[in-house]
């Protein structure tokens, strides 16, 4: 039984998450564009919104973009660059700094909603829940990085667990990589996964929005000219007199 829920898990559940992802963000933006936003509650107050939205933000980016390409870059083209132990160093101290901020930035967000009665009233189920996950979801990924320091010397874990993300990427997945790897390793990937699955039905849609707008940056300057009319001036004496 243990083994039908593993290989469920590491096998089946990463392309049910992945499909409703997509599909689900595709159909959330033809039928509720209305909903297709980020909710913000700055109106009501921003001063910790300020601080926590920064932090936050800046830390689950840095965070996405060294598990995307860290996780799914080959082997053999950044060991030109670096040792399988140097980026398991590296993916330590720089994700341990963007982990810290970013949990530090989305606990001011989860304390503003629980405990400001204005935003509390304002926020719906979704915006906790989705909050919480999230929060949850950056605690098991520090408490990794302890094991992820005492052997950095062999990441053999590491390795495993990059080519399962990477026979997932590529349709040929092998749950056997992950066994024997700790807990908080596969907790991790399922909570993970899960959010891909809810990412459709919450405000986290928005994220498609940001990565759009890098689109206006490569946009040709708009050129706007003056329209004036030739009018003889015959008929604009005609129209002064009258």
């Amino acid at each position: 039984m243990i083994t039908v829920v593993h290989n469920f898990l590491f096998n089946v559940y990463p392309y049910i998450c992945l499909a409703i992802f997509l599909m689900g963000s595709l159909a959330r933006f033809d039928r509720d564009q209305y909903t297709w936003k980020s909710d913000s509650s700055q109106l009501l107050r921003s001063g910790q919104l300020r601080w926590g939205s920064n932090m936050f933000h800046a830390g689950i980016l840095f965070l996405f973009l060294g598990h995307l390409f860290g996780q799914l870059t080959p082997h053999s083209v950044y060991e030109l660059l670096m040792t399988a132990p140097q980026k398991q160093l590296l993916a330590v101290v720089a994700g341990g700094i963007a982990g810290l901020i970013c949990f530090i930035g989305l606990t001011l967000l989860l304390h503003r909603r629980i405990f400001d009665p204005r935003i509390r009233l304002t926020s719906h189920r979704t915006d906790l829940a989705i909050l919480v996950i999230l929060w949850v979801q950056l605690v098991i990924g520090l408490s990794t990085l302890p094991a992820s320091l005492q052997h950095a010397s062999d990441p053999k874990t590491m390795l495993q667990l990059a080519s399962y993300l990477q026979g997932i990427a590529t349709f040929r997945p092998d749950a056997s990589l992950v066994v024997g790897t700790d807990w908080h390793f596969q907790a991790h990937m399922v909570l993970g996964m899960t959010i891909f699955l809810l990412f459709p039905f919450s405000r986290l849609v928005h994220v498609w929005s940001g990565f759009a707008s890098v689109a206006y940056l490569f946009r040709p300057y708009q050129v706007v000219r003056s329209r004036r009319l030739n009018v003889p001036a015959g008929q604009n004496q005609a129209r002064r007199a009258s």
